[in-house]
């Protein structure tokens, strides 16, 4: 399954075709500042450091059970079991491509915009059942190639229900995750000494299954690296780090099953891109911009803008799918 693939299914799901950072996503929240001095903004990302753990690192302390979604009667039996190293996680970026970036918009206000998912909690979800799914398959003789690894469970089985029911789970924590971290930034901003408003919350997942109607049928969508698009959806777009990024309105396009993109995507992998790519260079294109980036040694080449596509041309070749409605440019980035 390609990141960035949208898949309909009927009457299965297929774990690795969301992928293993189940309900991994966006958000952003629009302030009403209209400028941000560097001095201030290496402030605030200084203090961002401070309160929100990246990359590995967790929360030295558990977090309150009520920041965590609602577990119902169901038994989760993979989540019960990460439950407690969970609340460690609640409120931490992760590493790889997730960010945190203060931006300037096309609307001319500053805006705020996390990139982060469900931490080890999805992955050991997509594992345990990935496994699963390998395991029935096999037994029954399934005709999917073992070297697609899309292994399948039916929506109507114990394993199937039981998948649903853990990703819908991580979905809901990925979002926690990404709202309780917003509000730190928030509150981190608000210690200006100035009055600030900010806007509710723009939330978009691209890491999900779950059941549509599409051409008179219901079938099960996966989303991996994609994001809904319907006409009423406000979407968000990334781009790599150092390149504009957007909030966008979907147009309903029926023939991507209602989808756009998550972001850029990359045009080579992490390894190559820390063979290929040269650090002063991708160094000197951000300071160019002025942008307060994470790029320090070879090994953050793996996440310069030089290892991802042209955002420009991936927006051009999406235009029958979304609507820009605002532009955002980095003025600072903190990565994994």
């Amino acid at each position: 399954m390609p990141i960035g693939g949208v898949l309909a299914t009927k009457g299965i799901i297929i774990p690795n075709a969301v992928g293993v950072d189940i309900g991994c996503g966006m958000c952003a929240v629009k302030t009403s500042l209209t400028e941000m001095p560097t001095d201030t903004l290496k402030s605030i990302m200084g203090e961002i450091r401070k309160r929100i753990p990246v990359g590995f690192e967790h929360n030295k302390s558990i977090q309150s059970e009520s920041l965590m979604p609602m577990l119902d009667e169901f038994s989760y039996p993979v989540i019960k079991g990460q439950y407690k190293s969970a609340l460690k996680q609640i409120g931490t970026l992760g590493g790889g491509n997730h960010f945190i970036e203060i931006q300037k918009g096309s609307d001319g206000y500053i805006w705020v915009m996390i990139h982060s998912g469900s931490r080890n909690l999805g992955k050991q979800v997509a594992d345990h059942y990935n496994k699963i799914a390998k395991e029935i398959n096999s037994k029954y003789l399934s005709s999917v190639p073992k070297e697609y690894d899309l292994a399948f469970l039916p929506i109507d089985s114990i394993e199937g229900e039981g998948y649903i029911k853990e990703m819908n789970y991580c979905v809901d924590f990925a979002l926690a995750n990404r709202k309780l971290m917003m509000n730190k930034i928030i509150d981190i901003i608000g210690e200006i000494p100035t009055a600030i408003k900010f806007d509710e919350i723009i939330n978009i997942a691209h890491n999900y299954a779950r059941m549509e109607n599409h051409f008179g049928e219901n079938v099960m969508i996966h989303r991996k690296g994609a994001t809904l698009a319907t006409v009423v959806t406000t979407g968000i777009i990334p781009g790599s780090q150092g390149t504009k990024s957007y909030i966008v309105k979907g147009k309903g396009n029926k023939d991507s099953f209602t989808s756009c993109s998550h972001g850029a995507g990359r045009k080579m992998g992490r390894k190559e891109a820390e063979r290929q790519l040269n650090l002063k260079e991708e160094i000197k294109r951000l300071d160019d911009q002025g942008i307060i980036h994470a790029i320090r040694g070879k090994h953050d080449l793996d996440e310069a803008s030089g290892a991802y596509k042209d955002i420009n041309e991936v927006m051009k070749n999406q235009e029958d799918l979304v609507e820009i409605l605002v532009e955002l440019t980095p003025l600072g980035v903190i990565k994994g």
